[in-house]
């Protein structure tokens, strides 16, 4: 009897042996909402251009770490000097672009001086303002002086703005870009979705994908259909949040819901009448209930805030009391401000959150007098109409970039704040090492647009996302919007 047992394994090793291997996955299939309206990420300010591409087509000399932290990439290291204004980065070995040239100094010298330049189109030139100049000492260092100390200066140099990027391809990034990163551009289907490759010539740690498709799927139903037909492994960003705990249920999926840098607020075109009166803005902010709107649009998922910051943040403030809401004290102001008639428009963009969450918060003015007649616009429409020339009421919007307070010093962006109040603290902010004087300044920063009403702040965007239950390496917070595919793999 041993003896047949024996035969019997044996038989049986030597079957199980000689069947192939079953082959583990090597492609992903990413769902999106958004559509990029290119893929330069230095030369528009769309958060789903970054989505597809930062970390995985485009690098910088430092990137976001998955947990926020700053990271070196481009640049192996850095040193800065003693008075804070020379920072010299050492750049990483064997590097070259998709196209087969070579990365060198020259490419960080024209990549920062092109997004600092007079003719600059970058949506972020901030990150950029204290720059005196940028000279490469030889192939492999580059040295930045500052015009002033910025201690964020390795943190401004990871936003997807600030990626490198090679002078022969600069002009043609739009719609064929050429990166450094793991994976490289192989096609895009405008309307349906784009393909990334593997970069088999990698200068770092390979990606363990092979393939990657960034499918554009806006309406929440399609989402969901796809979901479950397994169409779609992962969606980041999930825009049918009511069927999340059914596919909790099912097996073969999970569900991960993390933090985001996404402050999802009621913006107000604070230089057309009447948004004008501080106290119209200060009557539509008392009007909106954050809560009905987090638990009507997200369905539970978001945190409310009261300010333009994020609430993980060590240096947020809960400003939600300046604005609570408060419908009786609406109507006072505005029959303090002898304003009986106020008619205005809400565009609303294709996210669930906007487009649910608008139709509660117009609902929520008319209660108190406000007229509001929503206009839902596609996401071309939005940034060329909205945030490009700032023709608009009212929108609501998410804005995903990190710590991006900034934003309300600039007189010219699309909502019209840019107080000098503003601009004094921001500059005081950006000559400010100590962390804890830091701190005191981007506290009173977030008051002073609270305090002014310059918008109405709704609550931070949770990434509620859903992904295949066997996939591995994604990231489950979102420091910076991204869908970072650098460390993603099948795990069965």
């Amino acid at each position: 009897m041993r003896q047949v047992i024996r035969i019997t394994a044996l038989f049986a090793f030597a079957f199980l042996a000689a069947m192939p291997a079953v082959a583990q996955r090597s492609d992903i299939v990413v769902g999106l909402v958004l559509e990029p309206p290119h893929m330069d990420p230095t030369s528009n300010a769309a958060a789903a251009i970054d989505e597809v591409v930062y970390a995985n087509l485009f690098e910088g000399l430092t990137r976001f770490g998955s947990d926020g932290a700053i990271e070196p990439a481009l640049a192996a290291s850095w040193d800065v000097s003693d008075d804070g204004l020379v920072y010299t980065f050492h750049l990483s070995e064997g590097v070259r672009f998709h196209d087969g040239s070579e990365f060198s100094a020259d490419d960080v010298v024209f990549s920062l001086d092109r997004a600092r330049g007079d003719n600059s189109v970058n949506a972020q030139k901030f990150l950029f303002a204290d720059i005196a100049t940028v000279e490469a000492a030889d192939d492999a260092t580059v040295v930045v002086t500052l015009g002033q100390p910025n201690g964020n200066f390795p943190f401004n140099m990871a936003w997807g703005d600030a990626v490198i990027v090679a002078p022969e391809s600069a002009d043609t990034n739009v719609t064929e870009p050429v990166g450094t990163g793991p994976f490289r551009f192989e096609d895009w289907r405008q309307g349906d979705s784009v393909v990334l490759v593997r970069n088999d010539d990698y200068w770092g740690e390979p990606a363990q994908l092979e393939r990657a498709t960034f499918r554009f799927i806006s309406d929440p139903t399609a989402a969901f259909a796809a979901m479950m037909a397994e169409d779609v492994d992962t969606f980041p960003v999930f825009p049918a949040p009511e069927t999340l705990a059914q596919l909790d249920a099912d097996p073969r999926f999970e569900v991960v819901v993390g933090t985001t840098e996404g402050e999802t607020i009621l913006a107000m075109n604070n230089g057309r009448e009447p948004l004008n009166d501080v106290r119209i803005r200060e009557a539509i902010a008392h009007a909106i209930d954050r809560q009905a709107v987090i638990d009507g649009a997200m369905f539970g998922y978001g945190t409310p805030i009261g300010t333009h910051f994020a609430p993980h943040h060590p240096a947020y403030l809960d400003l939600t009391s300046l604005s609570q809401y408060d419908p009786e004290r609406s109507r006072e102001i505005l029959a303090e401000a002898g304003v009986s008639d106020v008619q205005l428009s809400l565009a609303l963009p294709p996210p669930v959150y906007a487009r649910r969450g608008g139709e509660i918060i117009a609902a929520q003015l008319r209660e108190v007098g406000i007229a509001t007649e929503i206009v839902n616009v596609e996401w071309a429409q939005w940034l060329e109409q909205v945030f490009g020339n700032g023709d608009f009421d009212l929108t609501v919007i998410s804005h995903t970039e990190p710590m991006d307070i900034e934003i309300y010093g600039r007189d010219d962006y699309y909502f019209g704040y840019g107080a000098p109040e503003f601009v004094a603290l921001w500059n005081e902010l950006n000559s400010t090492i100590d962390p804890e004087a830091r701190n005191q300044l981007l506290g009173d920063l977030q008051r002073n647009i609270s305090e002014n009403f310059v918008n109405a702040y709704i609550f931070q965007l949770a990434k509620a996302g859903v992904q295949n239950a066997a996939l591995e390496g994604l990231w489950v917070n979102a420091p910076t919007q991204a869908t970072d595919l650098t460390r993603a793999y099948w795990a069965r």
